[in-house]
């Protein structure tokens, strides 16, 4: 049985996971402390791919991203970077993508602690980033490990948004979910199960680890 596609498909997520953990936590703390005009418009904007067919986003992924147009162009010509039908194309989409699932559990979890706590630490001299890294993020340890998970899933069952940036390219951008498509169109359904099963069962420790975790059953099984 081939593995690559199960292993492309986990570094994938990995790595937008990582990316999203970084690049969420400031989106969500701008979103849970702002009463700018433009936080409906970001929120919007953040939300979008919630509810836009993927194949919708990866279709615009593409035109952006391919060499004949603007910002690919750009991107192929001054910098020799090629978005379109690679790895590095896939990260950025799928970290577009999967964007609401990191900022809005962290954004929940931060609009979800008392104000007090907050300005106490401001009294005692905290500035606003030793109050968030230190006060704030480990008391929503649980909304950030939901996102974490969340993120980490949906990258895993990507397919519109991969297949139209990335293509089937194998051992670059051939992901698990593609690969399931394959061969249930070669007809080949015994890798097809192969591959959907292993997914099925990462995905379900997953998620029960979280439920787990969240709802402190570890705690209650070592008492």
């Amino acid at each position: 049985m081939n593995w690559e596609p199960l292993l492309l498909t986990f570094k994938l997520a990995l790595v937008v996971t990582l990316i999203l953990l970084i690049i969420a936590t400031p989106i969500a703390y701008w979103l849970s402390n702002s009463k700018s005009r433009l936080k409906p418009v970001v929120e919007t904007l953040v939300s979008m791919p919630l509810v836009l067919p993927p194949t919708v986003l990866g279709f615009y992924f593409l035109m952006a991203f391919s060499h004949n147009n603007g910002v690919g162009s750009w991107l192929n010509s001054v910098l020799g970077i090629k978005l379109v039908f690679s790895f590095t194309g896939l990260v950025i989409a799928s970290v577009i993508y999967s964007l609401p699932f990191m900022v809005h559990p962290i954004q929940s979890g931060l609009s979800s602690i008392s104000k007090s706590i907050t300005e106490a630490s401001y009294v005692m001299g905290k500035s606003k980033w030793e109050t968030l890294f230190k006060i704030q993020l480990p008391q929503i340890k649980p909304a950030i490990l939901t996102g974490i998970v969340l993120s980490f899933a949906h990258t895993v069952g990507e397919f519109g948004v991969v297949l139209m940036i990335g293509g089937n390219i194998p051992g670059k951008t051939k992901v698990a979910s593609i690969a399931i498509y394959d061969e249930v169109e070669a007809l080949n359904y015994d890798a097809a199960n192969f591959y959907s099963l292993v997914l099925f069962a990462i995905t379900f420790c997953i998620l029960l680890l979280v439920y787990l975790v969240n709802g402190n059953y570890f705690k209650s099984f070592f008492k």
